[in-house]
């Protein structure tokens, strides 16, 4: 739902996310080797509201919105547990359209319990298509595929989900404008999103979320989101904006997990050295070009 770590994404038919890969296009974007598994609903979500018009105009426009092309970045991932403990993590991100999809790759430099892991996401523009994911972890010298079942689940122990490294389709949710408001200082919308059926929910771990879109840009700058277990809330923040080559990047961005008042987890993700349109071959896309490292 926050996807590919790029907050916002370029295609009319793909919703918003903070995927990990293009919070710069790595990025809203997204997060690691700790996976949690989604389970299967025990009874019917409530039917999603209506959808609005006027809401579901505004995430098109957002999802237009150029993030880019052939891009490379550095991220800097910082883990905090309840009782303040910090763990930083480097890594290293690329990216790359094809055709209609996008194509994704992160290395993680250090520490050196998780140095060379590797993450590589095919993200479609087909909202009837799963999008693909593999993991490669060094120590085992194993990759492994990210199944459906476990994408609500922790990305590398980060408050970002797999689910959330990759766009989700407009069309599995609805959309209403819930009222106009401000955030620092700049006008926003305030839109709520619904998945429209228990699979979505299941996939994501998501039961609904509230976006603040800014109305001069069209872009994500905060997030709240519900998780489906745990009576959790997530929440996203764009702290840093900068245009970059003409487009919009966000160079630090938090995900906070609470239940209540209490926070359970935050992670703090910085981006830098962001550049487009950079020489990037296909074969680096490939479960080869992971198993290989950066």
């Amino acid at each position: 739902m926050f996807g590919r770590f790029r907050i916002e994404i370029s295609r009319p038919d793909r919703s918003v996310r903070f995927s990990l890969f293009s919070i710069t296009a790595s990025a809203t974007a997204l997060c690691l080797v700790a996976m949690t598994t989604s389970g299967a609903s025990l009874a019917a979500e409530p039917a999603p509201p209506p959808d609005d018009a006027q809401a579901r105009a505004i995430m098109v426009r957002v999802d237009e919105r150029d993030d880019g092309d052939n891009q490379t970045s550095n991220l800097q991932m910082v883990l905090i547990d309840k009782r303040g403990k910090q763990r930083i993590r480097e890594l290293r991100s690329f990216s790359k359209d094809k055709g209609e999809d996008t194509h994704s790759m992160m290395f993680f430099l250090s520490p050196p319990d998780v140095k060379d892991t590797g993450f590589l996401t095919y993200d479609y523009d087909d909202p009837d298509r799963d999008d693909d994911q593999w993991l490669y972890l060094p120590a085992l010298k194993k990759t492994k595929r990210i199944a459906s079942s476990d994408k609500s689940g922790s990305f590398m122990g980060s408050d970002f989900s797999y689910a959330d490294m990759t766009d989700r389709p407009l069309e599995k949710y609805t959309y209403q404008l819930l009222q106009e408001s401000e955030v620092g200082g700049h006008p926003v919308w305030v839109i709520q999103s619904t998945p429209i059926d228990d699979d979505e929910i299941d996939e994501t771990g998501y039961t609904k979320s509230i976006q603040f879109v800014r109305k001069d840009i069209d872009f994500v700058i905060r997030a709240k989101t519900w998780v489906k277990k745990g009576k959790r809330n997530k929440y996203m923040e764009v702290q840093e904006l900068e245009q970059i080559d003409g487009i919009w990047v966000p160079t630090v961005m938090t995900m906070t997990t609470k239940k209540g008042k209490q926070t359970l987890h935050k992670t703090i993700l910085r981006t830098s050295d962001v550049k487009f349109n950079q020489d990037l071959d296909f074969d680096l896309f490939t479960v080869r070009g992971l198993e290989n490292g950066p």
